[in-house]
């Protein structure tokens, strides 16, 4: 009887823990959950498994670990949010598979994508057709955003701005999103220049679509 109470009290402790952690993580869908993300949940799991078996085993040698893992992960995540190369490290880049309407073979096999890939997940978004998809970007997560043609495009008229751009992010000039659009960094400046920009690093986000800019700056 004295074992299955010591099952049940250390089942409860650590659902009510492994609660606390995952709030502590921060809010993401499972299906956005970076790859640090999802091992860690697995280590976490895996080992408050191990210690609802193991009831002979002292609770602190799965708490020390947990513990442990739980600095690491907010430790990690606050450096992700203060530096965007940090981030590209850990969680990955977006991979634009299809551009302006064509594939991208070389992208593909940079991440490990094939074509039944590139299908299924175009099925899952109800497009029939690759021809009707101007932009396929996947992202660190795995999921494939999609940015299908207009109509007129279908029809052979493509404006190749369609697709809003992120030219600056955490105040880093996004130097490989500025050659999708044939532009140069010293352009970006000169045009922030005439907004009344004169420090990139000031700028928390800019865009660039169909000629217009959207910019934000650092916490205003």
């Amino acid at each position: 009887m004295e074992q299955y109470f010591i099952i049940l009290f250390r089942t409860v402790l650590l659902y009510l823990l492994i609660l606390l952690i995952f709030r502590l993580m921060g809010k993401r869908e499972i299906g956005e959950l970076s790859i640090l993300d999802l091992v860690v949940y697995i280590m976490i799991a895996e080992m408050a498994s191990l210690a609802i078996e193991n009831t002979k085993d002292p609770l602190v040698d799965t708490l020390l670990p947990i513990s442990v893992l739980v600095i690491i992960q907010i430790t990690l995540a606050m450096l992700s949010l203060k530096s965007k190369k940090f981030r590209d490290i850990v969680d990955g880049k977006p991979t634009i598979i299809i551009n302006d309407g064509k594939i991208d073979e070389k992208a593909m096999r940079s991440q490990r994508y094939n074509f039944d890939d590139l299908l299924l997940q175009l099925r899952e978004k109800d497009v029939g057709d690759i021809a009707d998809v101007e932009y396929a970007i996947l992202e660190p997560s795995g999921t494939l955003s999609i940015f299908q043609k207009k109509q007129g495009e279908q029809e052979g008229e493509q404006d190749s701005s369609s697709l809003a751009l992120p030219l600056i992010i955490d105040g880093e000039v996004q130097e490989d999103n500025l050659g999708m659009i044939d532009k140069s960094s010293s352009w970006l400046l000169e045009q922030l220049k005439k907004q009344g920009y004169e420090d990139p690093g000031e700028i928390s986000f800019c865009s660039y679509q169909n000629g217009k800019f959207y910019i934000d700056l650092k916490d205003k």
